[in-house]
């Protein structure tokens, strides 16, 4: 029996790349989840998190920036956003703050003018812009498409985001929790800390190399740390230690080098930045090795886009 007072349902952000959809999510569900940067096409697969209150409960998909693909890679990533248009009960659409409509923008509201599902306008980082001008921008976007709603926010700041979960869940169904009240997250421990792992790889390198790279966990397990003066079960799981050998993925050997840079300084500066938020992610000590491996051209194979975690079977 399920409490049928509560609401419950899945909610998709979709946008073009870099509208601030992953940080949306994670100030929405109140921990880091998805990896951010300020590089464009930053998510690849759709991530799954969950946000549970007195009101009920609300499964947000985080989805690649819908954009125009130019490989197997990018194919994949804007079938896994259109896809979950239809797979939702509510979309959020994630713009910024502008009075110009481009292609990118238009192209969208056609795919979502096909649906029925409610979707909210969110219009994003009003924290950059003069506060007079927000009614300008939601006028602009108002007659494009029929919204249930126009919500300006500020995802970085945390401006109007309670009053946006407040309006998603007036547009959600009534019924049951789909995971229990402690559940954040469905995707896997690895995938978060290849993602980690990537995300930092995004921060320092060069424009040029980070859509070329993937990141591959060979290995994740744990071990004892403990001394012979461990007196309570918390202090020897406090001193466990979780190994993890990732390898970074990229598609040249120029780009190898730059990745571990002279004397393996890039490598270790990339490693020692992953290493903090996955012992935070894990709440254990982490030793963490990075390897480095060029495979040509991986962007457009379908067996190493499989390997790598983005399945093929959505590549066409």
């Amino acid at each position: 029996m399920h409490d049928n007072k509560k609401k419950s349902g899945f909610v998709t952000l979709i946008g073009r790349p870099n509208v601030g959809k992953s940080t949306l999510m994670n100030h929405l569900i109140g921990q880091k989840i998805a990896i951010t940067s300020g590089k464009p096409q930053t998510t690849r697969n759709k991530i799954q998190t969950v946000f549970t209150d007195e009101r009920g409960q609300v499964i947000f998909l985080d989805t690649p920036g819908i954009h125009k693909a130019k490989n197997k890679l990018g194919q994949y990533m804007v079938s896994v956003a259109e896809r979950t248009l239809k797979e939702v009960d509510v979309v959020l659409w994630l713009v910024e703050p502008s009075t110009f409509i481009g292609a990118g923008e238009r192209h969208i509201a056609e795919q979502l003018s096909t649906i029925k599902t409610p979707v909210i306008l969110v219009i994003n980082k009003i924290d950059t812009v003069n506060k007079n001008e927000i009614l300008t921008f939601m006028n602009a976007y108002k007659d494009i498409l029929n919204f249930a709603e126009i919500i300006p926010v500020s995802a970085l700041k945390g401006e109007n985001t309670a009053e946006l979960m407040k309006i998603i869940f007036n547009y959600l169904p009534h019924g049951p929790q789909y995971y229990d009240e402690d559940t954040i997250t469905d995707q896997p421990e690895r995938q978060i800390v290849a993602e980690l792992v990537r995300e930092k790889a995004l921060r320092f390198l060069d424009e040029e190399i980070p859509h070329g790279i993937a990141v591959s966990i060979e290995k994740m397990s744990e071990r004892s740390n403990c001394n012979d003066d461990a007196n309570s079960l918390e202090e020897m799981i406090s001193t466990s230690i979780m190994d993890i050998h990732a390898t970074i993925i990229c598609e040249r050997d120029s780009h190898k080098g730059m990745i571990i840079g002279k004397g393996g300084a890039m490598l270790k500066k990339i490693g020692t930045s992953a290493r903090r938020e996955i012992e935070n992610l894990l709440d254990c000590k982490v030793n963490l090795q990075l390897w480095v491996k060029v495979k040509k051209d991986w962007r457009d194979s379908n067996l190493l886009l499989k390997n790598y975690g983005y399945n093929d079977k959505d590549v066409r």
